[in-house]
């Protein structure tokens, strides 16, 4: 099928649109992922699956060792995007007030004054995340679900956009406490970001690190910008009845397999067409194609449906990706 013209997106809710159209803010993001590839050598499938994550307003989480850039990538997304970063390194003696903040008295006014924690950020990364206790982790479910944070009675309202970006390192469990289902719910996608290949590998280690200039990268977008993208992408890229049923159908078939105990969530299912519409965009059109919902089914699914006991050592992308092959794709 053939790309036709993005159009030009109705303005936003907040009434925000001027000269803006969807081909500036394709243009916008490729510039963004030419920034940080110098950055993130060998890491451009997972740089571009987070800002898929990130334009389809959800959260990520990133399964993998240590030293594989994924706080870099974390700091470019901000830096690149003109956002403000927070970063809250787990462990088990971290309290739930550390992430939201807390009053301190203050002696000249006789008044308690609200301190914000590093939630108050737009982008925030979560670092070895199953480190904090269960208490501590269900802190950031309201944050996550509601974009709200309720400390000492307050609700407050968290900066737009919002995103978290969970770690957890997947071969080390002493002393980590395992995501509950509800909290892996709340992550839209999870990825791994994987060694980088040979040449990328060779070019880091005959420049080194890089990631102290990342800190002085100039902003491609800025946050007005960035929340017309997800707004555009929300209302004006478009699924149609036959992509839906394709979704119905994929949805339908994780909740009757005989490998799961139980299927995709609601949650879930929006989340894949969610996404489905951000790689539509990112390639270049404003509707969605069934290689759209077939690319980030595999990144959508696994982490959200319980699998069997007897099938819980097979890897979970396979037995989704088993499902995909069966289901007729629309013409």
């Amino acid at each position: 099928m053939a790309k036709r013209p993005l159009s030009t997106p109705e303005p936003s809710s907040n009434g925000q649109n001027g000269n803006w159209n969807a081909e500036q803010a394709h243009h916008s993001i490729r510039e963004s992922m030419r920034v940080l590839g110098r950055y993130l050598h060998g890491k451009e499938k997972p740089l571009r699956l987070a800002l898929i994550c990130f334009f389809s307003r959800g959260h990520l989480l990133i399964e993998d060792l240590p030293g594989l850039g994924k706080t870099t990538l974390a700091i470019g997304l901000a830096k690149v995007l003109g956002l403000t970063f927070g970063r809250i390194q787990c462990t088990s003696d971290l309290l739930p007030t550390d992430i939201t903040g807390l009053s301190i008295y203050n002696k000249t006014s006789g008044l308690f004054e609200f301190h914000p924690g590093p939630i108050f950020h737009n982008i925030i990364l979560v670092d070895e995340i199953n480190r904090a206790t269960p208490k501590t982790q269900s802190a950031l479910l309201e944050a996550m679900g509601e974009k709200q944070v309720t400390a000492e009675g307050r609700t407050m309202d968290l900066p737009q956009p919002f995103f978290v970006i969970a770690t957890q390192n997947p071969a080390e469990q002493f002393g980590t406490f395992p995501l509950p289902e509800s909290q892996m719910d709340r992550f839209m996608m999870k990825i791994h970001i994987g060694y980088p290949h040979r040449e990328a590998e060779l070019e880091i280690l005959r420049g080194g690190s890089k990631r102290r200039e990342l800190y002085s990268v100039e902003p491609v977008m800025n946050q007005e910008s960035v929340l017309r993208i997800q707004d555009f992408i929300r209302k004006g890229v478009i699924a149609s009845e036959a992509i839906l049923d394709y979704m119905m159908q994929i949805i339908e078939a994780t909740r009757q397999s005989e490998f799961l105990a139980a299927g995709l969530s609601t949650r879930g299912a929006l989340a894949l067409l969610h996404t489905s519409r951000a790689h539509a965009f990112m390639e270049g059109r404003d509707y969605v194609l069934p290689e759209d919902v077939k690319a980030m089914a595999l990144h959508v699914i696994p982490h959200r449906v319980f699998f069997r006991e007897e099938y819980d050592h097979v890897d979970k992308k396979e037995i989704v990706r088993s499902l995909l092959e069966k289901i007729p794709v629309p013409a």
